[in-house]
């Protein structure tokens, strides 16, 4: 994401910052990195509900720009927009979740699929097809076709929530926020986070080519559930299905793991 100030500009402004604490400058790189929020509360939005005011989620990821900003090491060998994509994101899905919207028959209703794909997945040692589900789930296709759309309508994290940890108060941070000074590499966190990515990467490689294509297309090039209806030649809805259940396939995976 670009901003309107100069590359020379946001180093003069992060030096002020980071070196003397000027609050001017402060407010300065919240605007400058502000169309980040924006970025981030628009792919957001339109896998929420219509109640949810983009807006609302604008002021969310405000907050987690702003903490961003304050914790942002200059020294550390990551982009700043990387760093601050990721804590946007947390801002706006720890909100939503202190607000408690999603029905709790809708949780309920995830953990049953979750819970399913995994038995199906260890007897029959592939991807289960819909109609197994179903079968598994005693209800019909179309029942489980509508429970993944509302599903898909009420996730917030999706497959983000897969690459944070806990730190030690309990609290859910990205593993950006794990990564060692370079300088001063700890063996054991790396050894984690790359064995993390190799299974998440792993359970990718499994999923069905169909889920497999929606989850590169949304996550990798960042297209929006519409523009890979439009690539793939069928509905957003059905695309929303098609995330739903790539994310629900590699949550039961990655806990059956563990």
């Amino acid at each position: 994401m670009e901003t309107n100030v100069k590359a020379i500009e946001l180093k003069d402004l992060w030096r002020r910052y980071k070196g003397s604490g000027d609050q001017a400058a402060r407010e300065r790189l919240v605007v400058a990195y502000s169309p980040l929020v924006k970025y981030v509360a628009g792919r957001m939005a339109s896998g929420l509900p219509a109640h949810v005011e983009e807006a609302d989620l604008i002021s969310y990821g405000l907050v987690g720009l702003i903490s961003a900003i304050e914790r942002f090491e200059l020294e550390r060998e990551i982009k700043f927009e990387t760093y601050a994509i990721t804590r946007i994101k947390g801002a706006i899905i720890d909100e939503l979740r202190s607000l408690d919207w999603v029905p709790r028959s809708v949780r309920a209703r995830a953990r049953e699929i979750e819970r399913a794909n995994s038995k199906l997945e260890h007897q029959l040692q592939r991807a289960p097809t819909d109609d197994e589900m179903s079968t598994e789930l005693k209800i019909s296709v179309e029942e489980f076709h509508d429970a993944l759309l509302q599903i898909s309508n009420s996730t917030v994290a999706a497959l983000d929530e897969l690459w944070t940890v806990s730190d030690s108060s309990g609290d859910q941070v990205s593993l950006l926020d794990t990564i060692q000074d370079p300088g001063a590499p700890d063996p054991a966190a790396v050894m984690d986070a790359t064995d993390l990515k190799d299974r998440v990467a792993d359970a990718i490689a499994r999923l069905p080519e169909r889920e497999k294509l929606v989850v590169a297309l949304y996550y990798y090039e960042n297209l929006t559930l519409r523009e890979i209806g439009e690539v793939l030649g069928v509905t957003e809805s059905r695309i929303s299905q098609l995330h739903t259940k790539a994310v629900l396939r590699l949550r039961s995976r990655l806990t059956a793991e563990d």
